[in-house]
């Protein structure tokens, strides 16, 4: 095989190594039968397929059924000045790339995290090389090597107004998307677990690892809100179908004040 996936994360790898690194990091696990890999090929044969679905006017879920390794739910940005691919699954098929085509061209490829890389070089092959940007500082996590892989820090503009920010956080690099345009123009957040959308859909939480339940600091929390609020935003989505629907910046702040809280002590006499 060109590249293996992993069946856990569902991140492509140049080689079957002994054990994904993403996976055996804190903040992922291994199974406890161990290491398994798989391909393409595989997954296809299983009776895998992509499914598309509006989220709201120029935005689009694209999942995978069943799902892939973690089952994140990718995120099609549709621009006047081309489109932008978030938080790639770990499958394709032709049908897929076809139907993405035909939602028009995909100028950048990209994930919030290295949870999220999936198979993103071989959407970038499908889709005629399109460029991956990587955050500078997790691309020692990359572990499917390849041209199309570019390095960026800060804060980037793949096309105009749509706006790729760097907060950190769960990981060094960990990277949000905002939208200026999205929820008919009040601005859209795509924050993958960045910031995470709770089942409750009036707050959000910050965590190091969210399967493994580690907390980050009050100081990192602090750093991560007041980043982001450098952005007007009523609307976020996180990497699978949760979303904070409204007033989505006011809850990022209050979600962060009652994070801060709870670490600090504030609230042990209710405990």
């Amino acid at each position: 095989m060109s590249f293996w996936i992993c069946r856990t994360c569902a991140v492509e790898h140049d080689e079957r190594v002994e054990v994904c690194a993403i996976c055996a990091d804190e903040r992922q696990w291994v199974p406890a039968e161990g290491q398994q890999w798989t391909t393409l090929e595989q997954l296809g044969s299983a009776g895998r397929a992509v499914e598309i679905v509006p989220l709201e006017p120029g935005l689009f879920g694209i999942r995978s059924v069943p799902p892939v390794g973690i089952g994140q739910l990718t995120k099609l940005l549709r621009t006047p000045g081309g489109n932008v691919l978030w938080d790639p699954i770990g499958f394709l098929d032709d049908d897929a790339v076809r139907r993405v085509r035909e939602l028009g061209e995909v100028v950048a490829i990209a994930a919030s995290h290295p949870h999220m890389f999936g198979v993103q070089v071989e959407w970038s092959r499908a889709l005629g090389g399109v460029p991956v940007l990587v955050s500078e500082p997790d691309l020692g996590w990359v572990a499917r090597h390849d041209p199309a892989i570019k390095p960026w820090s800060g804060t980037v503009e793949p096309v105009t107004g749509v706006t790729m920010t760097q907060p950190g956080g769960h990981f060094p690099g960990s990277a949000v998307v905002h939208w200026a345009a999205g929820a008919g123009g009040r601005g859209v957040l795509l924050s993958s677990d960045t910031v995470f959308a709770n089942p409750d859909r009036v707050s959000v939480s910050f965590m190091r690892s969210y399967p493994n339940r580690i907390p980050l600091s009050a100081g990192v929390v602090e750093r991560v809100t007041a980043h982001l609020e450098r952005f007007e935003f009523d609307r976020l989505y996180g990497n699978f179908d949760n979303v904070i629907a409204e007033d989505a910046r006011a809850v990022v702040r209050r979600s962060a004040d009652r994070h801060i809280g709870w670490v600090r002590g504030d609230f042990d006499h209710l405990t």
